[in-house]
């Protein structure tokens, strides 16, 4: 059974604040890495489980991707079958604030 694909808030506004900063220079950049960001997310529902657990944490329900430059951080919910996107972060600006 696929898992729902939910995106906080703060990982809406993070892809538009990367998308923004990537057409200052190429509009099709930005499509084209929005696109790729879409599709390593698209994977987490039938694979929850394939991104690394975040260093930082210790709670395994908090995983991520790499999609470079971005760490594409998300909570898992076995029970409600719910993956919740919630930060998509700039690798160089350090931890994310997911708690």
């Amino acid at each position: 059974m696929a898992f729902k694909l939910i995106w906080s808030p703060s990982a809406k506004l993070d892809v538009k604040d990367i998308t923004a900063f990537i057409a200052e220079d190429s509009m099709s950049a930005a499509e084209r890495f929005v696109r790729s960001l879409f599709q390593a997310v698209e994977r987490l529902a039938d694979f929850p489980e394939s991104g690394r657990m975040v260093p930082e944490f210790s709670d395994p329900a908090i995983r991520e991707v790499i999609r470079r430059p971005c760490r594409i951080v998300y909570r898992v919910d076995s029970t409600k079958h719910i993956i919740e996107i919630a930060r998509v972060w700039h690798s160089a600006r350090g931890i994310p604030d997911v708690q």
